[in-house]
């Protein structure tokens, strides 16, 4: 009887303990996009590892009008770093210690103490070594959390969207794209789609147009851009009289080549204005060929936000351009 009791109490105490962990492990990550927590001891936040951490989390980002960084970062020592501090949803972990480590090593830890968590830990013998390796590699760590990021919010699109925008790219273009689920304003016209959260402050505007595919130099930066111009100009006509939208072209513009989906896919990144008034944004673009229908199909995300940071934005928009697939 003694003996059923006792494992009766550490039954219970065993339930209870799963219960607990299982608490900690459905806890949510708490914290806003793009935000990271940097923990290390002050020593090394001090060193020259610490000032490449900061400029490397704080490099801005590309294609905007005035300069934004990367990340918000958040700097905590390493003692300090427990109770509600482990919920934060991007965590670097630093940590240099020579009888531990004998080279530099990078680990990814998914739900490592919460749910929709990354933590990313990095060990190292000394800080010189660990100075080599960032300076080799100063925008892994960055593009890493930032790619963790639009993986977030892509997740959050393929359940809230909108279906304004998908019904009409299917009808129109045969893609499917989840786009956010505030726009609902829209224009359609002949290849030519512009879909809109027409928001006061902080609008953003989704464009689908294609073309055919008859010039190999399609998928340029020069290309892309006379084309974007010529769409543009005859589909978004400005409020005054002979004005329209057109790209920036004296500074900050990007083409990159990518896979997407398996395709080939060119992403044009820079700034758009409207020629005849004083608007302007940031703009990003994806063009991918329709092998069957032998035309280029362009998804373009833009943002309006005179009187704020355009970072999140523009990325909540390129999230979207990421979900665009043929049907």
């Amino acid at each position: 009887m003694r003996t059923q009791c006792l494992f009766t109490v550490y039954l219970l105490g065993l339930l209870t303990l799963m219960s607990c962990n299982s608490s900690i492990v459905e806890k949510r990550a708490t914290g806003l996009p793009y935000e990271i927590l940097v923990v290390m001891t002050r020593e090394v936040g001090e060193s020259e590892v610490g000032e490449l951490i900061k400029e490397q989390l704080n490099a801005s980002v590309a294609g905007l009008p005035q300069p934004e960084p990367s990340m918000r970062v958040t700097f905590v020592p390493k003692e300090t770093f427990n109770g509600l501090l482990r919920y934060v949803r991007n965590i670097l972990i630093i940590d240099i210690d020579p009888a531990k480590y004998t080279m530099v090593a990078l680990n990814g830890y998914k739900d490592e103490w919460a749910k929709n968590q990354e933590v990313i830990k990095l060990n190292a013998p000394s800080v010189h070594e660990l100075v080599t390796y960032l300076t080799l590699h100063d925008s892994d760590i960055v593009n890493h959390f930032c790619s963790i990021e639009k993986g977030r919010r892509i997740a959050i699109l393929k359940e809230h969207y909108s279906k304004l925008a998908m019904d009409k790219a299917q009808e129109k273009f045969n893609i499917h794209i989840n786009a956010p689920e505030d726009m609902t304003y829209y224009k359609d016209t002949t290849d030519f789609l512009w879909v809109s959260n027409n928001a006061n402050t902080g609008r953003v505007d989704l464009l689908v147009y294609s073309f055919p595919y008859t010039d190999e130099n399609t998928f340029t930066e020069d290309y892309l851009v006379a084309k974007r111009d010529s769409v543009l100009k005859r589909n978004l006509p400005g409020a005054f009289p002979d004005s329209y939208m057109a790209t920036e072209t004296r500074a900050g513009l990007t083409y990159e080549p990518i896979m997407l989906h398996e395709k080939y896919c060119g992403v044009l990144r820079g700034l758009w204005k409207m020629v005849g008034d004083k608007m302007g944004g940031p703009f990003v673009s994806h063009a991918f060929l329709d092998t069957n229908k032998q035309r280029v199909i362009v998804t373009e995300g833009l943002v309006y936000a005179p009187e704020t940071t355009k970072r999140n934005y523009i990325r909540k928009i390129e999230a979207a351009l990421h979900t665009a697939r043929l049907q």
